[in-house]
């Protein structure tokens, strides 16, 4: 593989989602596309979507430019499926369709991505697999639309994200994820130079769609030609630690709570940081912080012998689960008793 491959999708993918967010931002003032304060979310003034716009185009046109053709019919599943999910997500974003269109639609583009044989292969059994891969970009496509609900979260995570995705698939030598990669963390980099606190944009479902739809490809594709799968299985997981760990930890909160899984609400693990004292800017940082770490640790995981990746993976596992349940301690001792903050 060219080793130098990546870098121009890299420096494209910023240069051009930092030149258009501007304009993604203009047009969704133009055309009423803007966030209206709620309780999922803590800004308290109207803010253009949209964003998600400039990301996608930055994205696709940096593949086009420089993805390598032998992956063609690929590349074209990943961004058909991810164009299918910007619509989508402008029309929610634009006349709230509910939760029940976008599940259809994630589910419908997880199929294009079957079709063209990205699917995950663990069984040999097909009705199986797809299922599986059906599931798994159901759950990291919502896990990054759950996670957009602070300046710079969601653009700053798939970034950090991309970054570790990247640098393994580097390492891997594989050309597709390596390129997908590259192409994800410069789009996010580029609209996070106006997304990060206090924002002048959002990026929308329109955005938070697509960046968890390719995050889950990305997870798809990674392949590792000497680790056993018994390890490499929790080198995904790792890199996107936090946005598994949030879905699952809302999910889980509000069951226990008696209330809708899908409703919105500020029990996300950012709400809960800021229940505490914290501030929006030290939150993120904790947030990205977490997300270093535990993509390093994905990174370990994936080049170390067998025996200390897998211990490595699994203490990982554990310091989640710890992380767990001080969420749920803080949730109870500093949300459940104050209701205003919730």
């Amino acid at each position: 593989m060219d080793t130098m491959l990546f870098l121009p999708i890299l420096v494209v993918g910023f240069a051009m989602s930092l030149g258009l967010t501007p304009l993604s931002r203009a047009l969704a003032l133009r055309l009423g596309v803007v966030a209206i304060p709620s309780q999922r979310n803590i800004h308290s003034d109207h803010k253009p979507l949209m964003g998600g716009l400039a990301m996608y185009v930055a994205f696709a046109v940096s593949l086009l430019l420089f993805s390598p053709p032998q992956h063609l019919i690929e590349f074209g599943a990943v961004l058909t499926g991810a164009a299918f999910l910007a619509l989508v997500g402008l029309a929610d974003d634009r006349y709230n369709l509910g939760i029940g269109i976008r599940l259809i639609a994630q589910t419908v583009a997880a199929i294009v991505l079957i079709a063209a044989g990205i699917h995950i292969q663990l069984f040999n059994a097909p009705i199986i697999d797809y299922s599986l891969t059906i599931l798994w970009v159901v759950a990291i496509t919502n896990a990054i639309n759950f996670l957009d609900n602070m300046d710079g979260l969601a653009a700053g995570v798939t970034a950090i994200a991309g970054g570790f995705f990247t640098l393994i698939a580097f390492n891997e030598q594989l050309t597709l994820v390596s390129s997908l990669a590259a192409a994800l963390m410069g789009s996010a980099i580029g609209f996070l130079i106006y997304n990060f606190n206090p924002a002048s944009t959002f990026m929308g479902d329109m955005g938070s769609l697509v960046l968890g739809f390719v995050l889950a490809v990305l997870g798809i594709k990674l392949e590792f030609g000497t680790q056993p799968l018994g390890v490499t299985w929790m080198v995904p997981l790792l890199v996107m630690a936090l946005p598994i760990f949030d879905i699952c930890l809302v999910v889980f909160t509000r069951i226990l709570e008696g209330r809708p899984p899908m409703q919105g609400g500020k029990d996300h693990s950012s709400h809960r940081l800021m229940s505490v004292g914290l501030s929006q800017r030290r939150t993120i940082f904790i947030l990205y912080g977490a997300c270093v770490f535990f993509g390093g640790l994905g990174f370990l995981v994936s080049i170390e012998p067998p025996d200390r990746a897998l211990a490595l993976g699994v203490s990982g596992l554990v310091l989640l689960g710890i992380l767990f349940v001080l969420m749920m301690t803080i949730r109870r001792k500093y949300q459940v008793a104050a209701p205003a903050a919730d």
